[in-house]
């Protein structure tokens, strides 16, 4: 029975005329897809770098959301800032809805003083979200003893719609300290894929603010110690989402323990060289959706940093988690 009341709602939620509304996937490495949670972080980091996620949110629940990112960016002096590019693509009820992005960004560095430095950020984005009727189902379908045994009577097609999308962000830092603010879905595109169908892609709001506060210094031989407590609040249509939570990072080694506001614990555990970093996550759901069946979600992520020969004279980088 369960299955058959989340495809009834996916059915109402895709074929439903009116107004539509919906909330982005989110990753809870957060700084492992830094592009992807502000793009004013184009370029803070001191070498080209690299960043790949993957997650697989509710893995226990039929028609779960799966979510991959990928990202480039690097610090260009002739422009005093960072270029990027991001490209995601979220696949939803097994593949029943798909959307791909793919975005260009661009970040100027200023350093206001010898202390602190913000960073600005734009990305211009191109979406394609898509719809495939063959996997629905509807009421004509349904036998009342036997279940989905049925073609069924309704004419329907496969719907994609194409749009563009602007995003904006400011992130400042010190040696110590950082914080930002990013806002996407500046123009509001309508993402609906139904023939005169309305479906906002409403602005979804990012704060975020973090310390690095070092406990041990690793004197010649022996490892550094620090924590980096974090707060990231995100806002998009009447959905609050925040999260609290700390890295302890010893070493090459960097632990990770999160809240997410009445739905779940976050735990992460990452490994992190000069050239190579990668992490794992689980969200421990605490809300009503974990129902004693462990709805929990995996995320995994990978990064390099590549080669850059010489460090420009005043580039200043941005010393934040890395998951």
């Amino acid at each position: 029975m369960k299955k058959i009341k989340y495809l009834f709602i996916l059915c109402f939620l895709v074929s439903n005329h009116q107004l539509v509304l919906a909330q982005d996937p989110t990753f809870t490495q957060f700084y492992a897809n830094p592009l992807y949670l502000n793009p004013a972080f184009a370029g803070s980091n001191k070498c080209p770098r690299i960043s790949m996620n993957y997650r697989n949110e509710w893995p226990n629940l039929s028609g779960n959301y799966v979510t991959y990112s990928a990202s480039y960016d690097k610090y260009v002096k002739n422009i005093k800032g960072g270029i990027g590019l991001l490209a995601t693509y979220d696949q939803q009820g097994k593949g029943t809805i798909n959307t791909s992005m793919i975005g260009l960004i661009y970040s100027y560095h200023l350093k206001v003083n010898r202390k602190f430095t913000l960073l600005f950020g734009a990305r211009a984005a191109y979406y394609q979200k898509s719809l495939d009727v063959t996997k629905l189902t509807f009421g004509d379908m349904i036998d009342p003893r036997k279940g989905f045994i049925y073609n069924t009577g309704d004419v329907l097609q496969n719907a994609s719609r194409q749009f563009f999308n602007a995003s904006l962000g400011v992130v400042g830092f010190s040696k110590n300290f950082y914080a930002g603010l990013a806002v996407h879905h500046l123009n509001q595109p309508n993402e609906s894929m139904i023939t005169n169908g309305t479906s906002p892609q409403k602005m979804r709001i990012t704060a975020h603010a973090g310390a690095i506060i070092s406990l041990v210094k690793g004197a010649r031989g022996t490892k550094s110690t620090s924590l980096m407590p974090n707060i990231i609040f995100q806002y998009q249509q009447g959905f609050m989402e925040m999260n609290i939570g700390t890295y302890v990072k010893h070493g090459n080694l960097t632990f990770g323990a999160w809240f997410r506001n009445k739905d779940a614990f976050i735990l992460s555990l990452g490994v992190q060289t000069k050239s190579f970093r990668v992490g794992y996550s689980y969200d421990i759901t605490v809300s009503k959706l974990n129902n004693g069946t462990s709805y929990g979600s995996h995320e995994v992520s990978m990064g390099f940093n590549l080669s850059c020969g010489e460090k420009p004279v005043a580039f200043r980088s941005l010393s934040c988690p890395s998951f």
